[in-house]
C-alpha cells in the first residue's frame, strides 16, 4: 500500500495569522505531499514495498540511501509535527506537568530551553522534546533526521525550523514563529507520547 498525505487534524484557517492557510497550502499541501510522492516512487516495486514508514526510514539509513531517508523521514516528521499543534491553548497537566517540573524546574524554563534550541539550530532541522529513559530532554536534529532513526530517543514534541515552515508568515524571524508556536502546543498529544509510543502515532503501513 502506498503512503498517503495525512489529513491535518484541524482546518487550515484554525490558527489565523499564526499559521496562515497559505502556509498550510504550501507546507502541508506541497512540501509534505512531495515527500510522500518521492518516497512512493522510490520504493514502488522494490523490496520495501509494503513496509511501514518507520521500516522504510530504518532501512534507508542502514543502506545509506540518503534520498529515500530524507523523503521518508520527512513524511514522518511532518505527520508528527501537525499533531503537536493545537488551535486551542492548552497547558500540561498531571504526570507530564510533574515530569517537566522535575526535569526543568518549571514549564517556562522548559519552553525557554526548547525555544533556544529551535532558534539556535543552524540552518534546517527540527527541535525536539524527547523522553530518554525517565528523563525529559531537549535536542535538535539536522535536515530530515528523525528520532525514528535513533535508539532511546522517544519523541514527545517537535518544532519544524525549516524556513518553509514559517517564512510566509514570519519572514526570517524564527524567534517570533517559535514564540507563537509554543503558545499552541497540543499538550494532550505530548502527554500521550509519554508512553514511549510516539513513533507509532505518525507511522503508516
Amino acid at each position: 500500500m502506498a503512503f498517503e498525505l495525512p489529513d491535518l487534524p484541524y482546518s487550515k484557517d484554525s490558527f489565523g495569522d499564526l499559521i496562515s492557510s497559505k502556509t498550510f497550502d504550501f507546507h502541508h499541501g506541497k512540501h509534505h505531499q512531495a515527500y510522500v510522492t518521492k518516497t512512493n516512487d522510490a520504493i514502488e516495486g522494490g523490496d520495501l514495498a509494503g513496509s511501514s514508514l518507520s521500516e522504510v526510514i530504518l532501512a534507508a539509513k542502514e543502506n545509506g540511501n540518503q534520498g529515500l531517508f530524507n523523503n521518508s523521514a520527512q513524511i514522518w516528521n511532518h505527520s508528527f509535527y501537525w499533531k503537536c499543534l493545537s488551535p486551542d491553548k492548552q497547558n500540561p497537566s498531571g504526570s507530564l506537568a510533574a515530569r517537566i517540573e522535575d526535569c526543568f524546574g518549571s514549564k517556562s524554563e522548559m519552553l525557554s530551553t526548547l525555544k533556544n534550541e529551535a532558534v539556535g539550530h543552524f540552518a534546517s532541522g527540527w527541535a525536539w522534546l524527547i523522553l530518554d529513559g525517565d528523563k525529559l530532554e531537549v535536542t535538535s536534529l539536522h535536515d530530515a533526521d528523525t528520532p525514528v532513526a535513533h535508539d532511546g530517543m522517544l519523541p514527545l514534541l517537535t518544532i519544524d525550523v525549516w524556513e518553509h515552515a514559517y517564512y510566509l508568515d514570519f519572514q526570517n524571524d524564527r524567534g517570533a514563529y517559535v514564540d507563537a508556536l509554543l503558545e499552541h502546543v497540543n499538550w494532550e498529544f505530548v502527554a500521550q507520547n509519554m508512553d514511549g509510543k510516539g513513533v507509532s502515532r505518525a507511522d503508516q503501513g
